[in-house]
């Protein structure tokens, strides 16, 4: 592939998206958390009366829209080269098929289970991206973390393993694209993704369009399909792209593993859940694995 940099760019970057670039990268992946954490409340309010692609569809949908409105994104794909578009529709084909096989395998196997498959990618990633001894203990450590905070239970279906573990492989190739339409900073890489969030929907529209009618006649089912949209597809995939820009992959797989750690400690400020003794081990090492992670040369 040809290196992005000398694609074409839409004039520079606005204020907001400038000063976001200054934020510390870790803060991207506990507000990611919050509202990744968000999506699922509001897809429970959607498997009842919609079926899992349907959810899928609602999801990318009102994400693309969203992004549409915002970024106007067919301006930025016309003016980009032939390696930029390929990044651009091989993204937006990952984030339809990796949305789906999520909701398929959440569908048929306990949501703790279908995270814990699904990080299995970004270890393997940290794993392969490793320049120290130093950093292999730190992905040890944070992994272990993750195993005792995500409670793992093996039961469900050979259909749900089989979509959890397809999550898990377009998982990581979202994380390599991710990283490769952000290299010359947040500010292009949000116009990709959301360009990419455009080829999704046309990847889902066949799939998931007949389920997602039912929502259409029932303004609560449509608000939940769009709660879900802007929590889990919209504002998390932007701080990912903010973070991408600024940190080698190894590094940002590695930190993917504050998201279970912020979710326990979202389900104690906001629902009161105290946690037990794993719990709070869980916390304790993937912090201190973060901690012990040193960002090699980029």
């Amino acid at each position: 592939m040809n290196d992005e940099s000398d694609s074409a760019t839409v004039g520079p970057p606005s204020p907001a998206l400038a000063a976001g670039e200054r934020v510390p990268p870790s803060l991207y992946f506990v507000v990611s958390a919050i509202f990744h954490y968000l999506g699922p409340a509001f897809a429970v309010l959607l498997f009842a009366h919609v079926a899992p692609t349907g959810v899928a569809w609602l999801r990318i949908a009102s994400a693309a829209l969203i992004f549409a409105l915002w970024r106007r994104p067919w301006r930025y794909f016309a003016q980009q080269n032939a390696a930029v578009r390929w990044n651009i529709v091989a993204l937006g084909a990952v984030l339809g098929g990796m949305n789906v096989c999520f909701y398929l395998a959440i569908d048929r196997l306990p949501l703790a289970t279908v995270g814990a498959i699904e990080f299995l990618g970004p270890i393997a990633l940290a794993w392969a991206g490793l320049h120290s001894r130093r950093n292999g203990v730190a992905l040890a450590v944070a992994a272990a973390g993750v195993a005792m905070l995500t409670h793992v239970r093996f039961a469900g279906t050979a259909a749900g393993f089989a979509f959890a573990f397809a999550n898990c492989a377009l998982f990581m190739l979202y994380i390599v694209l991710g990283h490769r339409i952000a290299r010359d900073g947040g500010g292009n890489g949000i116009d990709r993704l959301a360009a990419a969030m455009l080829v999704a929907l046309l990847v889902v529209m066949p799939l998931g369009w007949r389920e997602a009618a039912v929502a259409f006649s029932h303004p609560g089912l449509l608000a939940a399909g769009i709660g879900v949209g802007v929590s889990s597809s919209v504002i998390p995939y932007v701080c990912d792209q903010l973070a991408m820009a600024r940190l080698p992959r190894a590094t940002f797989a590695l930190m993917l593993a504050l998201l279970p750690a912020t979710a326990c400690v979202i389900g104690i400020v906001v629902l009161h859940q105290w946690p037990g003794p794993a719990e709070l081990t869980g916390i304790a090492l993937v912090i201190a694995g973060i901690n012990l992670h040193r960002v090699a040369p980029r």
